[in-house]
């Protein structure tokens, strides 16, 4: 991308401060600088037709974000934190069986993995809840303007520019053209969670992975169902590992008792696995039917769905956070805690560091530089001091199996909790990225999934209907391939289309036909989760944003 700034024949605006993303990360960082400094212009930019339409999340809160945000939040009406976790419970499932681990082992867990004081809440109503209070203070919100490029100038990132509008399928402007705009800051704060194309463009440009161990992500999927009164059992908290999940495949599960006989169930499988016939979306519909969890159901009905990539490779993954003109905050810079299965807090806690370092940097007189206090002391600070003690979780489970890799992991979690964050491993590296971890299809057999019965396990179409997914067909794909013959030689020949099983939403098609297998692209459907950006074995899948404010409309996922 050349350093031209890309203003000649686009519209501009001008902010002290631009974020790109209405998550938790972006909406604190808008919060904090408006809290310390009202007159400074700040800009939120949103993909999402409405803040936390693309939001997704268990979701259990840890509020230590939202207490150093917003002190005194506990005393306001309205505010989205209803559920407070009544009791946590963890399984272990066989095919039929489900252990639970007794109470008193419970107890004897390190205690970062207890979730007392935590609440079950939507992470959408959060955001919306949030963006109340930044538009409050004076924040300006721009919900449906995708952030689709990158403006430089001599090297620095100097804003951000929305897509084009109006777009004929093959790229030339139809007869509703607009061209995008750009959104000018002295600082550019990038909080587009999990794999945020803006985000992984800075990431190659300016090197920031250097010397930092690849990426590691799992895929989310999530439904809410209104259950039974019988059934529901408001503030618990259910984990489970093992069934349907082999022990060469991380992920787990869980189980959420909201308000109003409200059950959010979701599976997150690992996106490092190895078997390219494994389909994440039918291993979710699997979990449903086990017996210690189908009863939850009984006579339920399905609200809605959703999937997401999130981070998991935790704290030797993080790049640099910083590059000239700005930052990577939240789930963009993968400050994630795996076994929590929490990134909420740390992303509003990197929004309020960011927003401290570029608070500090202008009053200065600085511009377009590097903010490099928020480089210097998140490891030193909350974030870091909740990363590094479970920083080798995921390389010992990816390296021992579900049940030694637990096993071992709940060992040093407590050594590390004990000693300080000293480890007998010291720190485990993740090795491949998730792209280069699929066997060829020559090595494994066909999973023959069941066939949903439309009650309790649906196919991914009736899935992706209820997400309230909504694209424009008259448009450019927003999936780019590289190159077609590599698809075809490699993801189809070699790996036998593993894109159709991994998507959750059924995007990807190897149709078989006289003159050979094609491969089709349904973007209609697609959800936003990234997955195909980060799990095609040959990387020749790149997400970009489609047309600003199209998408689910998760609501309150």
């Amino acid at each position: 991308m050349a350093d031209t700034g890309g203003l000649n024949d686009r519209e501009s605006m001008a902010f002290d401060v631009v974020i790109v993303g209405a998550g938790p990360a972006g909406l604190a960082a808008a919060i904090r600088l408006k809290q310390n400094n009202p007159d400074l212009a700040v800009v939120v930019l949103e993909k999402g037709a409405e803040v936390g339409a693309h939001i997704i999340s268990g979701a259990v809160v840890d509020p230590i974000g939202i207490d150093a945000l917003l002190p005194g939040w506990r005393e306001e009406p309205g505010h989205p934190f209803r559920t407070p976790v009544t009791q946590d419970r963890f399984l272990f499932l066989g095919k039929t069986s489900a252990t639970a681990i007794p109470a008193w082992l419970m107890r004897l867990m390190p205690p970062l993995m207890h979730n007392h004081g935590n609440f079950i809440v939507s992470l959408g109503e959060v955001c919306r809840w949030l963006a109340d209070k930044a538009m409050a203070l004076g924040v300006e919100i721009y919900p449906g303007f995708a952030a689709a490029e990158l403006l430089y100038d001599k090297g620095t990132v100097i804003g951000v520019a929305t897509g084009d509008m109006g777009l004929e399928p093959d790229g030339t402007p139809g007869p509703n053209f607009a061209r995008g705009m750009a959104l000018l800051g002295k600082y550019v704060l990038l909080a587009e969670g999990a794999r945020g194309s803006l985000s992984k463009l800075a990431i190659a440009r300016f090197g920031l992975d250097q010397g930092h161990e690849p990426p590691k992500f799992g895929l989310g999927l999530k439904e809410i169902w209104e259950v039974a009164p019988e059934s529901h059992q408001k503030g618990l908290v259910q984990h489970s590992f093992g069934w349907p999940l082999d022990n060469s495949t991380g992920g787990g599960s869980f189980l959420y008792h909201l308000e109003d006989n409200k059950v959010a169930v979701g599976l997150v499988v690992h996106l490092n696995y190895a078997n390219p016939y494994l389909s994440p979306y039918e291993e979710f519909q699997r979990f449903k039917t086990h017996p210690a969890i189908a009863k939850t159901f009984a006579g339920a009905t399905r609200v809605s769905y959703g999937a997401r990539a999130i981070t998991e490779g935790g704290y030797q993954s993080v790049p640099k956070l910083t590059f000239p003109g700005g930052a990577l905050l939240g789930c963009a810079a993968g400050f994630t805690n795996l076994p929590r299965i929490k990134g909420s807090h740390n992303a509003v806690l990197s929004g309020i560091e960011a927003a401290d370092a570029a608070l500090a940097a202008l009053a200065a007189g600085r511009s377009g530089d590097e903010l490099t206090e928020y480089e210097a002391n998140w490891r030193n600070g909350p974030i870091g001091r909740d990363l590094n003690p479970v920083r080798n979780v995921k390389p010992l489970w990816s390296r021992f199996g579900t049940i030694a890799g637990i096993a071992l992991a709940g060992i040093d979690m407590w050594l590390t909790t004990l000693c300080k964050g000293w480890s007998p491993f010291g720190t485990l590296g993740h090795g491949k990225p998730d792209s280069a971890t699929l066997d060829s299809a020559s090595a494994h057999q066909p999973i023959a999934y069941p066939k949903p019965d439309g009650v309790l396990t649906f196919d991914r179409l009736a899935s992706v209907f209820i997400s309230n997914t909504n694209h424009s067909e008259d448009q450019p794909s927003h999936l780019l391939v590289a190159d077609p013959a590599l698809q075809k030689s490699s993801e189809h020949d070699i790996y036998a289309g593993p894109s159709a099983r991994y998507c959750p939403a059924g995007v990807y098609e190897w149709i078989e036909e006289p003159t050979g297998s094609r491969f089709q692209i349904n973007a209609a459907n697609c959800v936003h989760c990234k997955t195909c950006d980060i799990k095609d074995p040959n990387q020749n899948i790149t997400w970009v944003p489609p047309q600003g404010g199209e998408g689910p409309m998760y609501g309150n996922m």
